[in-house]
């Protein structure tokens, strides 16, 4: 996986741009990834060249749309630890929180930081919608990210809370995402943010093309935001 990772990032023109450990780091990450994964649903990914292709190198990408340097950052429904865990290698000076409901994913990614020494991150096992209402989470990150967890109109509500003003939430999307953003907009605007020109990305390697959708946080988010999950479901902002 090292020499696929190191030429990624190289496409990417992102070699020297990051630590001398992070494509071993990366490598390590990717082995962890598929030997859990023969015991835990983490990825329907298991080809070792497609973990590092549609996984750590689409994640690496983000650093061509975005700083992430010294920056603090909730990755919302984190998973397997994408795109999170990627970038706070890539990035060593990022604080990481990794958010997501299943507590098992976040053990194991706990002990993946810890083999990969890595500092700065910290897993937590709780429901968006709900900690973004707790002191010092609403209104406090400079970047909140998310990965394959909803559709747009439903993820603004549980993300763009956490986002300070001034900074960002960035959306990875597929390209088709024109009508998602369309019904978006309204809920976007309401909750504080607001859109800025998205940015297409193309994975190395593949003929794959993913779209960064990027909110700028505008405004504090209102009272009331986000909702529960079942109203957030029933009744998305538009």
């Amino acid at each position: 996986m090292k020499e696929q990772i190191q030429a990624g990032l190289s496409a990417l023109d992102l070699l020297d741009r990051v630590p001398a450990q992070a494509p071993d780091q990366l490598a390590e990450y990717g082995r962890l990834l598929l030997e859990k994964n023969q015991v835990m649903n983490l990825t329907a990914i298991t080809d070792p060249d497609q973990v590092v292709k549609l996984h750590m190198l689409d994640c690496a990408a983000l650093l061509t749309c975005a700083d992430f340097a010294d920056k603090r950052l909730v990755d919302v429904g984190t998973g397997a630890g994408f795109p999170g865990m990627v970038l706070k290698i890539l990035v060593p000076s990022l604080d990481v929180v990794l958010l997501d409901s299943l507590n098992k994913r976040l053990d194991w990614l706990g002990e993946v930081a810890q083999t990969l020494g890595l500092s700065g991150i910290q897993t937590l096992h709780a429901r968006a919608e709900e900690q973004a209402l707790q002191p010092g989470w609403r209104d406090s990150f400079d970047l909140v990210t998310s990965r394959a967890v909803a559709s747009l109109e439903l993820l603004s509500e549980l993300c763009l809370p956490y986002v300070k003003v001034g900074g960002q939430f960035l959306a990875m999307k597929a390209v088709d995402c024109e009508e998602e953003l369309s019904r978006a907009a309204a809920g976007i605007a309401k909750l504080g943010g607001t859109l800025r020109p998205s940015q297409d990305y193309s994975i190395p390697g593949t003929e794959v093309t993913h779209r960064l959708v990027r909110v700028d946080k505008t405004s504090p988010t209102p009272k009331g935001y986000p909702r529960r999950w079942a109203k957030i479901q029933k009744s998305p902002i538009r």
